[in-house]
């Protein structure tokens, strides 16, 4: 089954709720950047967070989500847009660590519990909206949370989640999205937060073949669920050799020389994907002379 993304709505439209299935696209993610166990884990649930964040912006919006932890992953970038596309990477992808307490795949470790969590919107207006808060548990789910509750004020409960194999590779991924709207009634704030507390982890009802539609009536049990949209979901970069190239002639004539001189060919390496593009010497040269142009 390809992965997808379901936009719902509950109790007469107060709560909005989405749900996905993003095993393949935390797969795809995990064997470009041959990630082990402990920050697949951590990757996959901020691409996971990450595409739920896009599915509320239209089309090409995007979404960028920065978590900069003090743990040995280092900083981790996702973006995704409303279109469903979402690329990401983490800083250091060889982490394994132990198993923590609960038996679970130690994120939190590999996170971090001091640093900053980081959500850009661009909304093709003349400023990107930016807000961070601190991050508050390392596990992420809690930190997207939170990240809405303060910075957005809007109530949420965010829940990410990655089964890895024991070989690495991903077994299931997904994760879901309850959001109330203004005028929501306490009750039924409580009575959502209750089966929360008492719901199994995505990845474990996905690994039982549950769909994002049958999680989400789980959630809510006998409320009736309204879904609005169902859309597919992808790990896709927009990296290309012209974009590479851009950046090249931005270095200026003396830089580009520089490396004619010491290396007489270039190879940029895209940082989300790992797609690797090559410079010859005449390509250099052709790009010193864009340079020049542009510098006159």
């Amino acid at each position: 089954m390809n992965d997808y993304l379901v936009k719902a709505m509950a109790y007469r439209g107060f709560v909005r709720a989405y749900a996905v299935n993003a095993t393949q696209t935390v797969s795809e993610a995990q064997k470009r950047h041959d990630a082990w166990n402990t920050s697949s884990a951590a990757l996959g649930r901020t691409l996971i967070g990450s595409l739920l964040l896009g599915s509320t912006v239209k089309g090409d919006d995007t979404i960028t989500v920065r978590i900069q932890g003090d743990g040995p992953g280092g900083a981790i970038i996702a973006t995704s847009n409303g279109s469903g596309d979402v690329k990401g990477y983490i800083q250091n992808p060889h982490v394994s660590l132990p198993l923590n307490e609960q038996g679970k795949i130690d994120v939190q470790g590999a996170v971090g519990t001091q640093g900053i969590f980081s959500v850009t919107k661009d909304l093709g207006l003349k400023e990107p909206f930016s807000g961070q808060t601190p991050i508050v548990s390392g596990e992420l789910g809690e930190d997207f949370t939170y990240y809405l509750a303060v910075s957005e004020q809007t109530p949420s409960s965010v829940g990410v989640s990655v089964l890895v194999d024991t070989d690495d590779s991903i077994k299931t991924a997904g994760g879901f999205m309850i959001q109330m709207m203004p005028g929501a009634d306490e009750e039924v704030v409580a009575a959502l937060e209750e089966r929360l507390q008492h719901l199994p982890k995505v990845s474990s009802m996905l690994d039982e073949g549950k769909t994002p539609e049958e999680i989400l009536d789980f959630i809510f049990g006998d409320e009736p669920v309204a879904i609005l949209e169902k859309m597919p979901v992808q790990f896709k970069c927009d990296c290309s050799k012209e974009r590479f190239a851009s950046g090249l002639i931005s270095l200026g004539t003396q830089e580009i020389q520089a490396i004619i001189d010491e290396d007489h060919e270039a190879e940029a390496v895209c940082a989300f994907c790992d797609n690797k593009y090559y410079f010859t010497e005449q390509e250099l040269a052709e790009l010193k002379q864009e340079a020049v142009k542009g510098n006159t």
